[in-house]
């Protein structure tokens, strides 16, 4: 009951959207758009540089549009060699493509990834494409439901290769007189499959070529590969919302088999307020880890530290790990008028001590209130609640807190916690690092109607 309790009083302060640096400043409706700017100055790791930002967003009928560039100017005036040293780079300038909104029938969304996740996430959960700002990725989600059948998917990068997966999904009772009855009638069963095909995902040991100063790996399996089987039967079912049981089956290919049993709220007809929720049982088998295609996926695929000579890949852990052993996960989100959001997620094992996985956001930035406070936290192999408190490179944050003088004017001061990518002479990433942001940010929004 102690693990309980913990896990839903880490849910429940828990707090926001995403990670989108400008998401909430100006809310759109259907017909509406904005042109926004920003510039100030930012300190990457104590080193100084102007910052200009431009961020217009458009809203027309169900299409929706988003643009973020990033400039970042040494003492020298020359640009900051990361802002475009890559294909990608150019790319993530478009932050996001849009028809419909999450949970519409149709949804589909080109750009950046900020948590996606397929069914109840046993594979890919809260997966993030551009957890390094320095290595912007545009990506592809997608739902596309047609009440008694549907199918949903992601793709990390346009870019390069990387995590794609998808999820077909089926009500069979709903096309039947077996659909109106209030229990079975809403039975969904889905199969999943997710791969990363990075050049990296099953790269186990290698060395650093000195004559060419490029990584080269001498043991690599190849793609990962993950599929999945999953069933949800709602119990309740009414105006207020509905709760339902799940079971999920996932396994890796040439590796292991999880399972999860769950129970998930549903609670959208409570006028001002809407509340989801869920708690799952996780049981781990031999060389499995859950929710494989994770926040941090992008950093714990590959690692290669120059100084030892040595791999580091999650691939690895598969090997290692005769069993992490059981465990729970539970989640918590509250909106309240649109305009307060917190959500939260906490997962801990049973026998591992350090196998805290935290996820943190929120949003509390009402459209006519002069505050603006925004920020997300998430940190893995937690050990204890001192662990939680210390930032390193299991640890990603972001946070703006500003004051609305005019309307249309934010004056802010933002502080990042991410990761800047080692390469090697060929421009390859070998290795994150922790990197340090902070920026005092005079930003202006002009609205307009389409």
């Amino acid at each position: 009951m102690k693990k309980l309790y913990v896990i839903f009083l880490l849910s429940f302060l828990a707090s926001t959207v995403t990670n989108a640096q400008y998401q909430g400043f100006y809310k759109l409706n259907p017909q509406e758009g904005f042109f926004g700017g920003g510039a100030g100055m930012t300190w990457i790791d104590n080193k100084p540089y102007v910052s200009v930002h431009l961020f217009p967003e458009f809203s027309f009928a169900n299409f929706g549009v988003g643009l973020d560039l990033n400039l970042e100017f040494d003492q020298e005036g020359k640009i900051r060699n990361e802002n475009f040293n890559e294909f990608s780079d150019y790319l993530s300038v478009i932050r996001y493509v849009r028809y419909g909104q999450k949970n519409d029938p149709l949804y589909v969304r080109l750009g950046a990834l900020d948590f996606a996740s397929l069914g109840h996430g046993s594979i890919v959960h809260l997966y993030n494409n551009s957890i390094s700002y320095d290595t912007r990725k545009v990506g592809l989600s997608f739902n596309v439901d047609f009440h008694s059948f549907g199918l949903e998917g992601v793709y990390s990068s346009f870019g390069e290769k990387g995590v794609v997966g998808s999820r077909a999904y089926v009500r069979p009772l709903s096309l039947t007189t077996l659909g109106i009855l209030p229990i079975i009638g809403g039975l969904e069963l889905g199969a999943s499959y997710a791969m990363d095909m990075n050049k990296y995902a099953g790269v186990k040991s290698g060395n650093l070529n000195l004559q060419t100063n490029t990584f080269e790996a001498t043991e690599d399996v190849g793609a990962i590969r993950i599929f999945g089987f999953d069933a949800e039967l709602p119990i309740v079912k009414a105006s207020f919302g509905k709760i339902a049981l799940y079971f999920d089956y996932a396994e890796i290919v040439n590796y292991g088999v999880g399972r999860s049993l769950g129970i998930e709220f549903n609670l959208d007809g409570l006028g001002l307020v809407t509340v989801r929720s869920k708690l799952e049982r996780r049981f781990n088998g031999n060389n499995y880890l859950p929710s494989y295609f994770d926040t941090f996926y992008e950093l714990e695929r590959f690692k290669f530290d120059e100084t030892t000579n040595s791999v580091q890949s999650k691939i690895q852990f598969l090997d290692a790990n005769t069993s992490i052993g059981n465990g729970y996960y539970g989640e918590l989100w509250i909106s309240v008028l649109n305009s307060f959001d917190i959500i939260g997620s906490y997962q801990r094992l049973d026998i591992n001590p350090e196998s805290g996985v935290l996820h943190l956001r929120t949003d509390v930035s009402p459209e006519n209130s002069s505050m603006v406070v925004r920020a997300g936290y998430d940190k893995i192999n937690i050990k204890d609640e001192k662990d939680l408190i210390t930032l390193d490179d299991r640890s990603y944050v972001y946070a703006e807190v500003g004051y609305k003088p005019f309307k249309y004017l934010l004056m802010s001061v933002i502080y990042q916690w991410t990761f800047s990518p080692l390469r090697d002479a060929n421009n390859n990433i070998i290795d994150f690092i922790p990197q340090k942001k902070v920026e005092p940010r005079i930003s202006f929004v002009y609205p307009f109607n389409l």
